[in-house]
This record gives structure tokens, sequence and C-alpha cells, in this order.
């Protein structure tokens, strides 16, 4: 009887947290129009660093306060390409909150945690221990990964000529991050470099396929195109036109998207 008070008491303590973890669907509606946002997405081909900026972009959304404009909630940035640069991080978010206002800032920091990773096997680690902070953590609602493809080569040359080998470890990171999503019903991004397939044309909408494993292909929801032109129609379902600027993104209106065609 004892046995079972336990297990009633922890199944009802893991219900509070999750219900306590806040549904991110309306994380940036120029992005996600639909009713119900993302739980996995990837950004393949990215010029230049856009894609950092965008991570930049969703983190700032995420551990803002809601009166300016954010969701208040916790993050955690895990950089495998030591893209993370938090001077200008800290620069979009003061830009975002009311002239000198440092505690509203310390506030912000202290809802993300940043994790360095050198290698697949402690990416897999990392997550790990990011299921023991989720079922402690329940602000904790975002995770980043800059990016899900940084150890591929090295992956490939340590597994030889099996396959199954090359793939194990982001196979085993795609199932860990599967549960997580589950369980802790959190969203999470990352982003991936390009690499080309050998014999399809860059033309293709076949070469915008992932290169990644397929366990990791299962998991993804949402994939998001960055380019400096305008997609094909047959590309994409969506479009949204941004720049990058001092002050992090800022998406651009129509009248606006108009007038940089017409430069062009």
């Amino acid at each position: 009887i004892l046995e079972q008070s336990v297990t009633v008491c922890a199944s009802c303590q893991l219900l509070a947290r999750l219900e306590a973890r806040r549904c991110l669907k309306d994380i940036e509606p120029r992005l996600f129009p639909e009713d119900r946002g993302p739980d996995q997405g990837d950004w393949p081909r990215p010029p230049t660093h856009s894609k950092t900026e965008l991570l930049y972009h969703l983190l700032c959304r995420c551990v803002l306060p809601e009166a300016a404009g954010g969701l208040e909630v916790d993050v955690v940035f895990v950089d495998t390409d030591y893209s993370l640069d938090m001077l200008h991080l800290v620069s979009i978010l003061d830009s975002k909150l009311s002239a000198a206002d440092e505690a509203a800032l310390r506030s912000c920091l202290s809802r993300l945690l940043f994790v360095h990773c050198y290698s697949s096997s402690q990416l897999l680690l990392t997550l790990h221990f990011l299921e023991t902070t989720l079922s402690s953590r329940p602000a904790l609602a975002l995770i980043l990964i800059d990016s899900i493809s940084a150890f591929y080569w090295v992956d490939r040359c340590e597994g030889g000529a099996s396959y199954t080998k090359q793939e194990e470890k982001l196979s085993r990171c795609a199932e860990l991050l599967g549960r997580l999503l589950r369980d802790y019903r959190i969203t999470v991004f990352a982003t991936c470099h390009a690499i080309r397939r050998p014999g399809v044309p860059s033309s293709s909408s076949d070469s915008e396929r992932s290169y990644l494993c397929r366990s990791w292909q299962r998991l993804v929801t949402h994939r998001l195109l960055c380019s400096r032109q305008e997609p094909g129609n047959n590309m994409v379902s969506w479009s949204s036109s941004f720049c990058v600027t001092e002050a992090g993104v800022a998406f651009l209106s129509a009248s606006e998207e108009n007038k940089c065609a017409a430069r062009q």
C-alpha cells in the first residue's frame, strides 16, 4: 500500500509540472502562422549567421517579461558550433527593455541555461542531464540547439564503413529528444549545416531534404529554409521576410518587402 501511495504521489507531481509548463504555440506568429505551433523544428541551409540570429530572436521572445512582449519562460541553449555571442545577445535584450533596466535584464538572463558540447557523446549526456532539469524546472519550455549537425563528419569518420555506426550517436540523441518532447511537452529548435548530396541538382527540391539520420527526420515537424531569394512555390507553404540588425531580427511588412524587391 505504501509503494502504491508513493507511485500515485509521484504521478500527481509529474502531472502538476506538465500542467505548469507553458505551451509555445504563439512563440512567433510570423514564422508559424498556424493555430498550432511547432514541437520540433530545424533550419537547414542558412545564409551566413541568420540561423543563429533567428535562435536569438526566439530566445529573447521567451525570456523577456510579459510586460515587454515576452513569454517569460526558461530556455536552454545548447551550443555545439561555438556560435553564441553573449555580448550581442545582451545587446538585443537590452534594446527590447526599458532604458537602464538592469534588474529586468538580469531577470531575463536568469531564465537562460547555456551549455557547450564538444562531441555527439557529450550532446547525448547533456540531453540526459536536461531530462533531470526538466522534471524539476516547470518554467523550462524551450531547447535550442545550434547546431544538431556539428559533429556529422566526425561521427562519419568514427563510424567507419558502417552507416549504422555513423548514425548511432545522433540517432540516440534524436530518440532521447523524442522522449523529452513526449513526456515534458517542450519545444525544440535546431539548426543544421548545408551539405549537398552528390548527383542532386541544387535547383531540385530533393536537395533541401535533410541528410541527417532517419530518427532525426521523423522527429522534425517543421522546417524553415533561410534564403536570400524568394523561394519557389513548390518548396514552401509559408514565407516571411526579415533583416538582421544590431537589435536582432526585424520582420518586414509587405510594403518593405516590395521596396527591397524593387531595389534588386
